[in-house]
């Protein structure tokens, strides 16, 4: 076996050293390419070298391998076009039948090959992005037999993030190197890495078998404990600001859902257990537009949220004033009677998506542009649609603060909010304010079902396990004021995260229902108390 290895080793050098030793022209040496005409692995060692060698002959050829034109004939690698079959080391159009030629098959393994040498082939050429994807791709193959492709970037490479993946790399490779010094500085240059696959490599270092350390070097060691609790912090700290990412994404959604809770549940004192279920109404329409722009304009798929955000928005609206026209002003200052209806209204519209779009949950994909996300740490990646959302929250939230603030619709509102009777011998229509304002929360209602629609299923159901965080998002924050909402949103979902993470998912909710009774016991005005002569009546 020893014997068999060393041959393959001396079989890959040597068709290395013939790549290296070829020209600078649009050709091969044919003796680089003659391992294709031999047994299997030589066809590996081959394909390794081509990517150690790089350049785009060797590119040329390994696409030829993985289209399945790469064959044999007569003794020389050639590649099939057509009818045409040329020299795969000059193409050199030759007189040779296709049907005559033994392609090469390519299988899983050969895949993988392919795979590991177009990026060693890549990694010295080609755009940014490719070099990164193959700078990657060789972190996680990396073999002593890439040390070349390794220093050859490093010593061309002027971008800071591929030389860090490329360095790192090589490092890992160093660190099981005979020489002490080269392991001395692959330690300390791993200990700028954040996966923790490097660290369980530099914690076998300090291990002890056979009564004794497995690395002899005391400063290999030492350089590979610090490297090791650098990782750490690393890690914790991605892990920290991924959490409280998390928070911030949950607390947008539970703000989009108590938005227009605390609107209408401010002007009204209605407690509407249908709200969940308009949050449902957004994401279906959003799934409607979806479907439009796949069917009519698929050119434009990508930018069907766009058009979602009024149509989720005017939709969810329009079944909150059917809502309120219908049911809901009826019931004003009967706050028991007003929640048996809206409970019942939820059931309606439950039953009535289940009838329209199935019991199922539908299917809604993200836009290509809110996909992958920015990776803080190995297993650590902040989510583009995340990202977006904590945006669109924000952008809501602040249309919502320019309306009460600086309309006279928003005026009445506050109003209306403060003292309804007031505000009526003042000549404020209570009542058309009663209805705008319930439209206006439905509609902000609906836009979180957009943002929910990104992340979460779509479905019947989807809306009731939100009803009851955005009841308490009112609570906490004060009736009927957005900035205690927001506070009361964000903190509920930093909290709950961190607390997930501590105790689980099921200890984290009993915890925060159990502080939110004992703040409303302690201050039932919430977070912030409505100001007004008559707040408190």
């Amino acid at each position: 076996m020893g014997r068999g290895l060393s041959g393959r080793l001396i079989c890959g050098i040597a068709m290395l050293l013939a790549l290296l030793a070829a020209p600078a022209r649009a050709a091969l040496d044919e003796a680089a390419l003659a391992g294709f005409g031999g047994d299997f692995q030589r066809r590996i060692d081959t394909i390794e070298a081509l990517g150690v060698a790089g350049g785009d002959d060797a590119r040329r050829v390994l696409d030829a391998l993985e289209s399945g034109a790469l064959g044999v004939s007569g003794g020389r690698v050639v590649v099939v076009q057509g009818e045409t079959v040329t020299a795969a080391a000059n193409g050199e159009k030759l007189d040779v039948k296709p049907a005559s030629v033994d392609l090469i098959t390519v299988n899983n393994r050969v895949r993988r090959a392919l795979a590991t040498a177009r990026a060693a082939a890549t990694l010295t050429s080609g755009e940014r992005g490719d070099r990164l994807a193959a700078a990657r791709t060789l972190a996680d193959n990396a073999d002593e037999s890439l040390l070349p492709v390794f220093e050859r970037s490093l010593a061309n490479e002027s971008d800071d993030e591929i030389r860090g993946v490329v360095g790192r790399a090589a490092a890992r490779v160093n660190l099981a190197s005979k020489d002490a010094a080269k392991r001395l500085k692959a330690a300390e240059a791993l200990g700028e890495s954040s996966d923790p696959a490097v660290k369980n490599l530099l914690a076998a270092l300090l291990e002890k078998r056979d009564g004794g350390w497995v690395d002899p070097s005391a400063e290999v060691r030492a350089a590979a404990d610090m490297s090791i609790h650098a990782i750490d912090r690393r890690i914790a700290t991605a892990e920290s600001i991924g959490t409280l990412f998390s928070g911030l994404s949950l607390g947008s959604i539970l703000l989009l859902a108590a938005l227009g809770l605390a609107i209408t549940y401010g002007v009204m004192g209605v407690i509407n257990m249908a709200h969940g279920e308009l949050l449902m109404v957004g994401a279906y329409a959003t799934f409607l537009v979806q479907s439009f722009f796949r069917s009519y304009l698929p050119a434009y798929v990508d930018w069907y949220v766009a058009v979602a955000i009024p149509a989720a928005f005017l939709a969810a609206a329009f079944v909150g004033i059917v809502m309120e026209r219908l049911v809901l002003r009826h019931l004003y200052g009967r706050p028991l009677e007003s929640l048996l209806a809206t409970s019942g209204l939820s059931l309606v519209l439950i039953q009535g998506a289940r009838v329209i779009f199935g019991p199922q949950n539908v299917e809604l994909s993200n836009p290509t542009w809110m996909s992958g996300g920015i990776e803080l740490a190995a297993g650590v990646v902040l989510p583009w649609n995340r990202i977006v959302i904590v945006g669109f929250a924000v952008f809501v939230l602040i249309l919502i603060w320019l309306m009460m603030q600086k309309t006279r619709l928003g005026m009445f509102v506050r109003a209306v909010t403060q003292n309804r009777a007031m505000a009526g011998c003042v000549g404020v229509p209570t009542a058309r304010v009663d209805t705008l304002a319930f439209a206006i929360g439905s509609g902000v209602a609906g836009l979180g079902g957009l943002a929910l629609s990104q992340i979460a299923n779509v479905g019947p159901a989807m809306g009731t396990g939100y009803i009851v965080d955005a009841f308490m998002v009112v609570v906490l924050g004060g009736v009927g004021q957005l900035a205690g909402a927001v506070w009361a949103a964000l903190g509920l979902g930093i909290v709950a995260k961190f607390l997930e993470g501590w105790a689980g998912a099921v200890i984290a909710k009993i915890l925060v229902l159990v502080f939110i009774i004992v703040f409303i016991q302690k201050r039932p005005q919430g977070i912030f108390a409505l100001k007004g002569r008559f707040a408190d009546n």
